[in-house]
């Protein structure tokens, strides 16, 4: 079974960063794509980033292009999301998630195995 756990969380103030981290287990790491989502309070979870298998290809949400950029180590099974230039619509739960495909091909192929998820908090 898959299992991820997210950390690095925090609260900061706009315009600041913070770097994610998510280990992965119950799966060989490097061969499937991985991303990133959010959940901001009273709003559905939101696909921001995904990573192909080898970090040969990535790709973001609109709102965050430009001042995020994920990472992988698969030597490590981690996988990263350095975030600058911090907005306070950013404020949400994020959550990394295993794809069932090496590439980037749509939200709906990551598996529905979820951590608690990490707490990002951005102050104006």
């Amino acid at each position: 079974q898959v299992q991820v756990v997210e950390s690095g969380g925090g609260l900061v103030q706009a315009g600041g960063s913070l770097r994610l981290s998510c280990t992965a287990s119950g799966l060989t790491f490097e061969d499937y794509a991985m991303g990133w989502f959010r959940q901001a309070p009273g709003k559905e979870r939101e696909w921001v980033s995904c990573i192909a298998w080898n970090g040969g290809y990535t790709v973001y949400v609109d709102s965050v292009k430009g001042r995020f950029t994920i990472s992988r180590d698969n030597a490590k099974s981690t996988l990263y999301l350095q975030m600058n230039s911090l907005k306070p619509e950013d404020t949400a739960m994020y959550y990394c998630a295993a794809s069932i495909i090496a590439g980037c091909s749509g939200s709906k192929y990551f598996r529905d195995s979820w951590g608690l998820g990490t707490q990002v908090t951005v102050s104006s």
